[in-house]
C-alpha cells in the first residue's frame, strides 16, 4: 500500500478534528477526499505530509512512518496545500530551481524546463510570481509539488481559481500523473471528482462516513453531489 492511515485521531484542545480514521490507498490510485468545511480533510492531509503530528494512531507512506521517518517521507510526497504558499518576489523559474535544490533534483535546469512546460507556465515563466493570476499561481504550486518526481501526490483544492480551459488542462495532467503515482485530492467540485477519481472517501465531523469506488457510487443512480449530501447531513 502507498498510504496506510491507522486509527488517526487529532485533537485541538477539546475539539476532536479527526476521530479514529483508518483507510489505505494503493499505488497508482487517484482518490477523491471529500467533506464539508471543517470535516478534517486538510488536517489529515497535513498529517500525511508530516506537517502536523497526530494525537493518536499512525500513518505510513511507502512503508515509512510519518513520525519516525519524516525526512524520508517528505522526499516521496508532493504536497499542494489549500492556501498555496509562494514567494511572490521570486520569478517562476527561480522559485522552481529553489525548491528543486531542496530536493537535490538532478539535472535541475532541464527538470525546471520540463515542469514549466507540463504545467502550462511557458508564457509566464519569466514573471515574478506576484504578477501572476490566481490560476497561474496554482500551476506554480503544482509544479513545485511534482518537481522531485514524488511517488505520492497530496493535492488540497488543486484547481482553485482556474478558468474553464485551465481546469480541463490541469485535470488531464492530474489524471496523467495518476498513471504512475498515488494521488489523493480534496475538492468541493463534484464534477472534478467524477472526471478524475477512481475512488471516493467522504469524511464528516472527523470520521470516515463513506469509502467506495466511483463506479459503485454512481450505480446508485444519483449524481455524486446528491450522494455527498446524504452522507454529510
Amino acid at each position: 500500500m502507498s498510504i496506510v492511515v491507522s486509527h488517526i485521531t487529532k485533537n485541538y484542545g477539546q475539539q476532536k478534528a479527526l476521530n479514529d480514521v483508518s483507510f489505505s490507498i494503493k499505488s497508482g490510485e487517484i482518490v477523491g477526499f471529500l467533506g464539508p468545511n471543517g470535516a478534517g480533510k486538510s488536517t489529515l492531509m497535513k498529517i500525511i505530509c508530516c506537517y502536523l503530528p497526530p494525537t493518536d494512531g499512525s500513518v505510513k507512506v511507502s512503508n515509512l512512518d510519518v513520525m519516525e521517518q519524516s525526512m524520508e517521507v517528505r522526499k516521496k510526497v508532493g504536497y499542494l496545500p489549500e492556501h498555496n504558499p509562494l514567494y511572490l518576489d521570486m520569478y517562476v523559474k527561480e522559485y522552481l530551481e529553489f525548491v528543486g535544490r531542496f530536493y537535490k533534483v538532478k539535472n535541475l535546469s532541464a527538470r525546471v524546463k520540463e515542469m514549466v512546460e507540463v504545467t502550462g507556465l511557458t508564457i509566464e515563466q519569466n514573471k515574478k510570481i506576484g504578477q501572476l493570476s490566481k490560476g497561474y499561481r496554482q500551476r506554480v504550486g503544482l509544479a513545485q509539488a511534482i518537481i522531485h518526481d514524488p511517488q505520492v501526490l497530496i493535492l488540497d483544492e488543486p484547481t482553485t481559481g482556474l478558468d474553464p480551459n485551465q481546469l480541463i488542462e490541469i485535470r488531464a495532467l492530474i489524471k496523467q500523473l495518476g498513471k504512475d503515482k498515488t494521488v489523493m485530492l480534496s475538492t468541493h467540485i463534484m464534477q472534478e471528482v467524477e472526471a478524475i477519481c477512481e475512488r471516493v472517501i467522504i469524511i464528516n465531523h472527523g470520521k470516515i462516513v463513506a469509502d467506495d469506488s466511483m463506479e459503485r457510487l454512481l450505480k446508485k443512480g444519483q449524481p455524486l453531489e446528491k450522494i455527498f449530501q446524504e452522507f454529510t447531513q
